[in-house]
Parts: structure tokens; sequence; C-alpha cells
């Protein structure tokens, strides 16, 4: 059975790379050469995800509004409860990493649909991404990458690379900007990347989503984020939704034309109409490090018809390197959700 598995996703690895380099007019960046390099600078940590390594695995159910069924015929938006195999995470590659620093979270999602068909889409706690172009985001983890000897990153390397593409700066600023989350379930998680809705009359609007808690953003002091324990962001999230208390708007900013759509490092214009998709709950959560999540890719190219991406090469230049990621993962021994 593994066996088989790892050639499924061998022969799907094969097909996503062709799909990421038929849409990138840039020289593509070898997947194998991104997960390597992802390991080189991060430290490798066998059975887990590259990224995002210490995480959750819990269930939900979307329910999509009129709204969002006058912009797109996804049957995501039909108005019926949809079950949802949802992943929280901490930003990293390091599975032990501590809860309370300044860092990413993620909110990954996988809708299932009616007929097999499934919407997987992955949002991060910041309105941008690190880097505009899989060439780029490569630049910035080689840039990164500790010295064998010294075990820290060249820092004139670091200044020279950011000093040159000055826009992979962002995501970091905004999260030092910001408090240190109080739990999954009081931030905002963006998609970063923009895409297409298209309705029964054939029109199509782009914009980018945010997912924001109904009951508000909530971050903690800094004495209150020191106090809390390595771990905690996990018991707070299996202690709200026992109290049904996590549940995110989806929302999409409408796009408006001479908007940027095609780079994740560029947020919509503040302002911009937001259209209201739907609510969707958390309804339960792993009780250990088991689930449904392990062999789920989150792959952002795999969209319901309805939705479609836009021209940010950052969207399909995930899909192969994510595909390795679970390869390398089940090899190992997968550890972990």
């Amino acid at each position: 059975m593994k066996s088989l598995m790892l050639t499924a996703v061998a022969l799907a690895a094969s097909t996503l790379t062709l799909t990421a380099y038929a849409q990138s007019t840039a020289a593509p960046v070898d997947p194998n050469v991104f997960v390597n390099q992802f390991e080189a600078t991060f430290g490798k940590f066998e059975g887990y995800r590259r990224s995002g390594a210490k995480g959750i695995c819990a269930m939900g159910e979307f329910v999509g509004s009129a709204d969002a069924r006058a912009l797109s015929t996804s049957s995501a938006f039909s108005g019926n409860p949809i079950p949802v195999v949802m992943r929280f995470s901490v930003g990293g590659a390091n599975p032990k990493v501590a809860d309370n620093g300044k860092s990413q979270r993620n909110m990954a999602l996988q809708f299932n649909l009616p007929g097999g068909e499934q919407w997987q889409m992955g949002n991060i706690s910041a309105p941008v991404f690190g880097a505009s172009s899989p060439q780029q985001f490569l630049g910035r983890l080689a840039s990164l990458q500790p010295d064998p000897v010294t075990k820290m990153a060249d820092p004139a390397k670091v200044k020279a690379f950011a000093d040159a593409n000055p826009e992979v700066l962002l995501q970091g600023k905004y999260f030092a900007s910001q408090p240190v989350p109080a739990s999954f379930g009081s931030l905002n998680y963006w998609g970063v990347h923009a895409f297409g809705f298209t309705n029964a009359a054939g029109a199509k609007q782009f914009g980018k989503w945010v997912f924001e808690p109904a009951g508000g953003v909530k971050g903690l002091s800094d004495d209150e984020a020191k106090a809390k324990g390595p771990s905690f962001l996990f018991d707070d999230l299996r202690e709200r939704v026992k109290q049904g208390n996590v549940a995110f708007t989806f929302n999409l900013e409408l796009a408006q034309p001479g908007d940027r759509i095609d780079s994740a490092t560029v947020p919509l214009p503040e302002g911009r109409k937001k259209v209201n998709m739907g609510m969707l709950k958390v309804t339960s959560v792993s009780a250990d490090a088991a689930g449904d999540c392990l062999t789920i890719t989150y792959n952002p190219m795999v969209l319901p018809k309805g939705v479609e991406p836009s021209a940010d090469p950052m969207i399909a230049a995930r899909a192969a390197p994510y595909v390795i990621g679970l390869s390398r993962r089940l090899t190992e021994g997968a550890k972990q959700q």
C-alpha cells in the first residue's frame, strides 16, 4: 500500500511540475532543488512537513452565502453545509518551535465538495507572502542558509539579497509589528494570491480573500506571551472548539481594473469592497497527532469549477514541492498529520 501511494505521489509530482513550468514565464525552479534548499536553510526534521511542521488537524463546516453564489458557480457556495478538513500550524520547519513567538500561523483548508470535487487552499496570518516568484523565493532561502561553521546566515549575503529584492522583507516587518496571537481562532488568515470567480452568466471577478475570526482579532501583550506554555495554541484551540467558539467569515476583497493581482507581495489597495462568501466553523480538533490531514498537501491549484488561479507565478509553483515534501515524509515515516 505504501509503495503504491509513493508511486502515485511521484506521478503527481511530475504532472504538477509540468503545470508549474507551463504557467511560469521565467526559468523554472526544479522542485527538488526547492525542497532541498528549504531543508538546508531551516533544517531537516524527518517525517514532518517541510513548512508548518508543528500543526494539528481539525474538521470544520462551511456554508456559502447568496452573495457568493452571485459571484461563482462553485458548489462550495451552494448554501448547503460543506465538510472541511482543516490544519492549523505554526510557521517554520521545526516541529518543536514555541507558540509564543511573533511568527507565521497557518490555516490550511480542504473543502470536500459534492461529486468528489475538492478545493484546497493555504492561508497565512499576513496579507503578503515572502516572495513574488519562485525564483525570488529560492534566492531568499539561499541567502538565509546558515554557514556550516558559524551556524548563522552570512549577514552580507542576507543584506545584499534584501537590498536587491526589498519586497522579501515585507512579511517579516508585518509580523514584527503584530502581537503574538492569543489563539489560532482569533487571527486573520489571508489567501495572499488572487483568484478569479466566474458566475452563471460567465462574468469573472478577481479578488483576494481573508478569513476573519467571528469573535474578532485578539493578541497577547509581551508579558502574557512570555507566560504562555510552548504549545498553548493547541490546547487553547481544543478548548475553544469544545465551547463552539471558533468560526471565520470568508471575505473576498474585489479587485478593480488596474489592481496588481499577479503578485503575493502586493495586497489589494485598502478600501476595496468585501463580499461575505460564507461562514466557516471549526467543529472538532484531533486529540493527538492523528487526523485526516496526513496526506493532504493543501495545493492551491486544486480548485473547483467556478474558481480559477490568477497569473501569480507562486500559485502553480507551490504544487510540485508540496508533493515532493509529502513523498519524503511518507518515506521517512510521517510523524504528524
